[in-house]
Formats: structure tokens, C-alpha cells, sequence
């Protein structure tokens, strides 16, 4: 009886694990031998927790196609903080080395223009082309165009309208260099005035509170077409009126210049509303976009106007009432078309108007401008 029970199979022990380590541990190397393979496969989704279902009806679900890629991008922003992100200050520094190249490069277009042929708006193409065989023309294209593509850069990394103060901030800039570097004589009244608007420029730029925090690229496609659509509009009426009340009254540089400024308001607008899709799209739908369109025509007449206007004009007032027309409108656009934060204040508020007001006050104080003495006879 006891030798029957003696032949019996044992029983399972659970403490007889303590007797195999290697075998109690085979389970265990299996889970981790199988985790690291799901990692290889795909070293992303390894990591992620799954996402919960969502039911199409839900609220809080956010749109398809372009909105709710904008949807995305608001979601993934950090709360703001009131202090500038890091990509931000990097746009800052864009637009720093974009406010110097600029007034370099429209400096060395004066120069080439004024001795180069008469551009006719009535044949654009034909008479711009003659600039071309200037060097200082040239040369103040290529500086243009460096600019250009640190503007590009600065807009896509910062606020449009911190972007456009700072390069506001660098029409000190202007007075210095002509003065210096170009041997312009400048006068008292034009050092006032480009202060002056570089002082309201930078009021406007203290009253952008929260506006730090992220790029503020989103916008409703109807309020940026029609943003767009009134300025280029107020660019055409301005170059078509210089003719006959500007001639009549020796501003028809300034009403160029000014018209030249809101052509590019124009284009740099449109640059910031596709930069929000760097990333997003291929390059083809970048280049086809009608924001292309929009950036190309608008910088092209842009660049004609400028030059007729730095054909009439002396440097320094053409200059800068071409550099107020730009950036004013384009820190507008900030909180027009892009949404960024508006002073909830009644003092902010005032501020803000009260730079626009001293912008506008220094773009009027300039002198009319002097036609270039070799000019007279044209």
C-alpha cells in the first residue's frame, strides 16, 4: 500500500520554482525577447499607448483636412508663459540680419537706379531690364534677395508682426548707413522722421503681449483673401494717382514708394499664411498654390515700383516711407488675419493706436523729395 503510493506521480509545487530559477525565468526572457522585437518593428508605436477610439460624433474631435491640421498645431503648442520660445528668438535673429540687409540692398538699388535708364510703368519689362546692366543695381538685388530668404525664415518661425517690428526697428539703421557708408546728405528733418517711426514701430511691437509663444500661422482663408485683396488694391490706386496729383504736388516718389511698401505688405502677408504649411504639403502643392501666384506677382511689381520711386526720390524719405507702408500693414495682419493676441486693456489699446497714429505722423513729416540733379532733363 505504502510502495503504491510512493509510485505515484508528484504533485506540482509552487514552491518548486525556487528549485529551477532558469526554468521560472524562461517566461519572463520570453515577454522581453517579444517586446524587443515589436520595438524593432516598429521602434514608434512600441512606445505609444493606443488611442482610444473616438466616436465621429464627438465634439471634441478635431476636423479633417486643413482645419484640423490647424487644429493639430494648436493642440501641439505650449501653453504661452509670456516669454518667447526658443524658435521664436530664432526668428528674432532672422529678422535682425533681415532689417540690415534690407536697407543695404535698397541702398545700392538707389545708387544704380539713379544712374541707369528711366523705368516706365507703362512698360515695365522692357525698361527694368536696363537697371540690370547697373553693378550697384545688382548688387543691391543680391542683398535684396539674401534678405528675402531670411525674411522667409523669420516669418516662418515667429509672429508676423513681431517679425515686421523688429525690421521696422532697423529704419535706425537707414540714417546711419547713408550717412556714413553712402555719403547721403541727410537732413534733420529726415533724422526725426525716421526715428520718430521707428519709435512708433516699437510701441507697436510693446504691445504685443502672449504674441511670443508660437508662430501664429493659422488664418480663415476669406479674412486673408480679403486682407489681401484691400491692400494690393490700395497699391494699384497709389501707383495710378503718383502720375498726375503726385507729379502736380512733388510727391510722386513718396506716393511710389509708399505703393511699392504695400506690395510687399502683399507678399510677405501671403509668405506667412503658406509658411503655416511647410511641413504639411509636398512642394508641389507649395509652388502651384494660389499664394504663390500672389507672392510672386505682388514682389515682381513691387520691385518695379521701387525702383521708378528710387529714380524720383532722394534715399532716405523714399526709403522709409516705403519701409513704414510695408511693415505697418504687415503688423496688422498679426492680429487681422492671424489671430494673434489683442490688448485686452483699455491702455494697451491706446497704445496701439497711438503708435499707428505716430507712424503715420513720420511718414508725413518727410520732405518732399528731390529729383536727381542728372534727372532733370529726362
Amino acid at each position: 500500500m505504502g510502495r503504491g503510493v510512493d509510485q505515484l506521480p508528484p504533485r506540482a509545487d509552487p514552491g518548486a520554482a525556487e528549485d529551477h530559477p532558469h526554468r521560472a525565468a524562461q517566461p519572463a526572457r520570453r515577454l522581453r525577447s517579444r517586446r524587443a522585437r515589436d520595438r524593432r518593428a516598429d521602434p514608434r508605436g512600441a512606445r505609444q499607448a493606443p488611442r482610444r477610439a473616438r466616436d465621429p460624433g464627438d465634439p471634441t474631435r478635431p476636423p479633417g483636412g486643413a482645419a484640423g491640421r490647424r487644429a493639430d498645431r494648436r493642440a501641439r503648442r505650449l501653453p504661452g508663459r509670456g516669454g518667447l520660445s526658443g524658435s521664436v528668438q530664432l526668428g528674432l535673429l532672422l529678422a535682425i540680419a533681415t532689417a540690415f540687409a534690407a536697407v543695404l540692398g535698397f541702398l545700392y538699388k538707389h545708387r544704380g537706379a539713379v544712374e541707369s535708364p528711366r523705368v516706365e510703368l507703362r512698360r515695365p519689362v522692357r525698361t527694368s531690364l536696363a537697371l540690370f546692366r547697373s553693378r550697384w543695381y545688382v548688387l543691391g538685388i543680391v542683398v535684396a534677395m539674401a534678405g528675402w530668404g531670411l525674411h522667409v525664415g523669420a516669418l516662418a518661425l515667429a509672429p508676423i508682426s513681431l517679425v515686421q517690428s523688429v525690421i521696422a526697428g532697423g529704419l535706425v539703421l537707414l540714417t546711419v548707413t547713408a550717412d556714413r557708408l553712402f555719403a547721403h546728405e541727410v537732413t534733420r528733418r529726415e533724422w526725426l522722421g525716421v526715428a520718430l517711426a521707428a519709435l512708433g514701430l516699437a510701441f507697436l511691437a510693446a504691445t504685443l503681449e502672449g504674441a511670443g509663444d508660437a508662430a501664429h500661422s493659422d488664418y480663415e482663408p476669406a479674412r486673408l483673401a480679403s486682407f489681401l485683396a484691400l491692400v494690393a488694391l490700395a497699391a494699384v490706386a497709389l501707383a495710378a494717382l503718383s502720375r498726375e496729383r503726385g507729379r502736380a504736388r512733388g510727391r510722386e516718389a513718396i506716393m511710389l514708394g509708399a505703393s511699392a511698401g504695400l506690395f510687399w505688405a502683399t507678399s510677405d502677408t501671403a509668405i506667412k499664411a503658406l509658411s503655416g504649411e511647410l511641413g504639411e504639403t509636398g512642394v508641389a502643392a507649395i509652388v502651384f498654390s494660389p499664394l504663390a501666384a500672389v507672392i510672386a506677382i505682388a514682389s515682381v511689381v513691387g520691385l518695379v515700383v521701387s525702383a521708378r520711386s528710387l529714380q524720383l526720390g532722394k534715399a532716405v524719405p523714399v526709403i522709409a516711407v516705403t519701409s513704414v507702408a510695408a511693415n505697418a500693414l504687415t503688423i496688422a495682419a498679426g492680429p487681422i488675419v492671424f489671430a494673434e493676441p489683442f490688448p485686452d486693456q483699455p491702455l494697451g489699446v491706446a497704445v496701439r493706436l497711438s503708435a499707428f497714429a505716430l507712424v503715420i505722423f513720420a511718414a508725413a513729416l518727410t520732405p518732399a523729395p528731390v529729383r536727381a540733379a542728372h534727372l532733370e532733363g529726362a
